[in-house]
């Protein structure tokens, strides 16, 4: 398998790669005064474009019905922590089932680094962001590896948060959350 960097000139040609489900995963981590609590999303469908090498596009969907937690291993606490993160004080996925994150462009930072810079929709609220990734391609398949931070609360997301509620003491929970993910696409 040949791994290639993702520069390459292409002479103006689009390529626009299909998400694949099967190889990308997403990772979640999200902080609290007396700890943390992961997980993994699903990543509903996707489509990513490129130019000349470069990402020039493209739209992933998340389906925020697809939240796990893995690190409450006790099945009656882990489901009371996922329908309180599916509930309006966190994500409101009844309303808003899906998470999108819309590719805009990249800039090469060096080598197969790239930041890409975005927009990001969760509970219906959108904001830009910027995402530094690995971009490889591997047999025709391109693959995308990076980690985000989020800040919750430009979503709506405010249970919890020290610049909202005051005296929560060690009940308090962190605003950013931290996503890492990879990105198969062919």
């Amino acid at each position: 398998m040949s791994i290639s960097f993702l520069t390459m000139a292409t002479n103006g040609e689009k390529k626009v790669y299909k998400v694949d489900q099967k190889v990308s995963s997403v990772e979640w981590l999200a902080k609290k005064v007396t700890g943390s609590h992961d997980g993994t999303i699903t990543i509903e469908k996707g489509e990513i474009e490129e130019t000349d090498g470069m990402i020039t596009g493209g739209i992933i969907h998340i389906d925020m019905n697809g939240i796990v937690v893995t690190d409450i291993k006790d099945k009656s606490t882990n489901a009371k922590l996922l329908g309180h993160l599916m509930s309006d004080d966190f994500f409101g996925v009844k309303d808003f089932p899906s998470a999108s994150l819309k590719i805009n462009e990249s800039k090469q930072i060096e080598g197969n680094k790239h930041l890409i810079m975005g927009d990001l929709t969760i509970k219906g609220k959108t904001h830009p962001i910027e995402i530094p990734t690995t971009l490889l391609k591997e047999d025709g398949k391109l693959v995308a590896i990076g980690e985000a931070t989020v800040d919750r609360t430009k979503y709506d997301i405010k249970y919890g948060s020290g610049q909202f509620f005051e005296g929560l003491g060690d009940r308090m929970i962190y605003d950013e959350f931290t996503v890492k993910f990879k990105v198969g696409a062919k």
